[in-house]
């Protein structure tokens, strides 16, 4: 059978175009849709009528075209059947989540996870829902197993975790998932392109699009990307968890995004190229860097079984300095004397961006979370960006670790 190539399963669907020909699809910007007879309105309600079934659509909350065609794409580039898109990462995260679980129910999660996640899973859903969630180390397979109650309906992992960057074994973690009759859920934003975790046994895929598939840090949104039937079921009006929460995408930001996807390939393989030049010198420094692209990364083995070679092995590593105060010190040197990148949360631009994660995107854990999820209070991830040339950024680099005492 042969590999599954992201780029051109995409290259497949990019031919939508504009309702007057254009090269480039249309911006749909209307909030309702006319319906050229009565009675095909009861239809679209009873879900007989769709954009698949007649290409009728019925309200933006619903289906919006443009954001339909921008789901089909990402469904493309997952390979999976089905997609549509969200307000935000957290709205995509919270829709595949309460589709999947009802109150009462229980989810297994890895524990080093993006901090609104855990708040999510650890503070609002039991409070809310009464859904509890257990928080595990993914890649030890005898303690996810172990978590896994009779009420367990998802499992939810993060292909490359946050800010840790431990690798999830996805086809060992669908097995277990599904003996139990469990849903496989992956957050793939560290890593678009790079792994295709449908291809590995995910049963659903979603993405913060605010990061790497955007690329320019200026807009907000998500996806959720899985099979037909469960994407529908996110639009029932009775039961449909996007539908009836409304995290509905401006279908001027679906536009924005598409136009980014022809160029997510060359930015992820220079992100990958670069990233994995800094760990390998930061490591040659004796220094204690983390990118699972190392052979000395504990799950280096199982990157190079899932990754989808030709885009690297991610645009992100994480350095740790020891203290919170040292993290601080260097990200000052780097960013106010250097000009290596800028100190801000989110990932994927094309400056660098980095932080300290235990103080800002990780700090909704407690120290104790944070000790159990692997997170050092010193640890700084940085998001490599591709501007100005790679050596000149890495020298800016050097004179920070040496400003601060670390080379």
């Amino acid at each position: 059978m042969p590999r599954f190539d992201p780029i051109e399963s995409l290259a497949r669907v990019r031919h939508e175009f504009g309702e007057h020909g254009g090269v480039n699809m249309s911006i749909s910007g209307s909030t309702t849709f006319t319906v050229l007879e009565p009675g095909t309105m009861p239809k679209i309600f009873g879900g007989l009528l769709g954009p698949d079934q007649g290409g009728c659509y019925l309200y933006g909350r619903h289906f919006n075209p443009t954001v339909y065609v921008l789901g089909r794409q990402l469904a493309a580039l997952e390979g999976t059947q089905s997609a549509y898109c969200t307000a935000s990462g957290m709205a995509a995260i919270v829709g595949a989540v309460l589709q999947l679980c009802n109150q009462g129910d229980h989810i297994v999660s890895g524990a080093a996870v993006y901090g609104g996640t855990f708040a999510l899973f650890d503070d609002y859903l039991p409070a809310k829902t009464g859904i509890t969630t257990t928080f595990v180390d993914p890649t030890n397979h005898a303690e996810v197993e172990a978590a896994f109650t009779d009420r367990t309906r998802v499992l939810y992992v993060e292909a490359m975790s946050n800010p840790t960057l431990a690798v999830a074994d996805i086809p060992r973690l669908s097995e277990i998932a599904h003996a139990r009759g469990a849903t496989l859920v992956v957050d793939n934003t560290f890593s678009p392109l790079v792994i295709s975790p449908a291809q590995h046994g995910a049963d659903v895929v979603i993405h913060s699009l605010t990061k790497f598939i955007n690329g320019a840090s200026d807009h907000i949104a998500g996806v959720i990307c899985g099979t037909t039937a469960f994407i529908t079921s996110l639009m029932d009006l009775h039961m449909g968890s996007l539908m009836l929460l409304g995290p509905t995408m401006d279908p001027r930001t679906a536009f924005n995004l598409s136009m980014r996807l022809p160029h997510l390939g060359l930015r992820m393989a220079e992100h990958s190229r670069r990233a994995l030049m800094f760990a390998e010198r930061l490591a040659q420094l004796g220094l204690p860097v983390v990118y699972p692209g190392l052979p000395s990364h504990p799950q280096n083995e199982v990157l190079l079984r899932l990754a989808n070679p030709q885009f690297g092995y991610g645009g992100i590593l994480a350095l740790d300095t020891g203290t919170s105060e040292r993290a601080f010190q260097l990200m000052e040197e780097l960013q106010n004397r250097h000009q290596f990148g800028f100190i801000a949360v989110s990932l994927g631009y094309q400056e660098t961006l980095m932080s300290c994660s235990a103080a800002s995107t990780s700090s909704e854990l407690s120290p104790e979370d944070q000790q159990r999820a692997g997170i050092s209070p010193g640890l700084v991830r940085l998001s490599i960006g591709y501007t100005g040339s790679a050596e000149q950024r890495w020298q800016q680099l050097l004179a920070a670790l040496k400003a601060t005492g670390m080379a």
